[in-house]
């Protein structure tokens, strides 16, 4: 029997979301920890998939005791064609204190000072194939809006 190594991923641009954000609402010390939730209030889709995002979702956020952020974002798509993209990302934002403080108060910081990223999960019910693969993302965080590209892993 011949052993085979597994394949080697890669990434493959997909698409890229700029999803606008309402005010921060902070919950303050929950039994979950410190608790911080992100309105999604519109944005766009472009790439693999075309269209707005749709209002109505967010980013439920856990702040840990290092100041590193736990993100668990859920917010759906409308298509250019109609359809519909839901997105789930799951992922960590962290950095020097000094610099999520600066992207807490809006200010411009360069994405190469602070880790931000996300694994992705895909549902749609007339796209099968963004439910056949896994996605990884790299985020921009700006004052009122988040900015990433999707990549599919291969």
């Amino acid at each position: 029997m011949t052993a085979h190594e597994p394949p080697v991923p890669g990434l493959e641009r997909s698409f890229e979301v700029v999803a606008d954000l309402g005010p921060l609402e902070d919950h303050g010390t929950t039994r979950a920890g410190h608790r911080r939730i992100i309105p999604v209030v519109g944005g766009t889709i472009a790439g693999d998939f075309r269209g707005t995002i749709l209002p109505g979702g967010a980013d439920w956020q856990t702040v840990r005791a290092d100041g590193s952020i736990e993100i668990d974002g859920r917010y759906s798509a409308r298509g250019d064609d109609g359809s519909l993209l839901y997105i789930r990302a799951q992922g960590v934002r962290s950095g020097d204190p000094a610099v999520l403080e600066a992207l807490l108060r809006g200010d411009d910081v360069d994405p190469a000072a602070y880790y931000f990223r996300a694994a992705l999960t895909l549902e749609s019910a007339t796209r099968p194939e963004f439910e056949r693969a896994v996605y990884l993302a790299s985020y921009i965080r700006e004052a009122s809006r988040v900015r990433y590209v999707a990549y599919r892993v291969t």
